[in-house]
């Protein structure tokens, strides 16, 4: 459940200070809400890790609006998008990179991990994370 295009894009959404929910249209709040409550067991493993300034003490939201999109995971602090993907995101390759590449327009590195990755390899993972934090 990496994304859920909405119908209106508004590239200024999602960007109040820290990056809040201050000028969020309710719907987007909603699906947000929803995917949380949906996660998969990879994101929910992650999650574990990425919560609570647990991983570097660092913020991290889940579930993020911003823009037009709703991203996994992200820190606004260092502008990193961390985006866990299913088998499902072999035939959406083509609106990730529209995805990725505006998001990298709007300044965010976004780091892509399969489901079985971050399952099998979460030390791994977040050596990947770590090092682009310390960047």
């Amino acid at each position: 459940m990496a994304e859920e295009p909405l119908s209106r894009p508004d590239p200024e959404a999602g960007k109040a200070a820290g990056g809040g929910d201050e000028g969020l249209s309710n719907d987007r709040v909603r699906i947000a809400k929803t995917l949380r409550k949906r996660s998969t067991n990879a994101e929910n493993v992650l999650w574990r890790h990425l919560r609570a300034k647990r991983f570097r003490g660092i913020k991290f939201r889940r579930q993020q609006p911003i823009g037009t999109y709703i991203v996994d995971f992200v820190c606004f602090e260092k502008r990193i998008v961390i985006e866990v993907d299913g088998g499902g995101h072999i035939s959406e390759k083509v609106q990730d990179n529209e995805r990725d590449r505006w998001l990298g327009k709007e300044g965010f590195k976004v780091l892509r991990f399969w489901n079985n990755e971050v399952l099998q390899n979460i030390e791994g993972v977040l050596e990947v994370i770590s090092r682009e934090l310390l960047r």
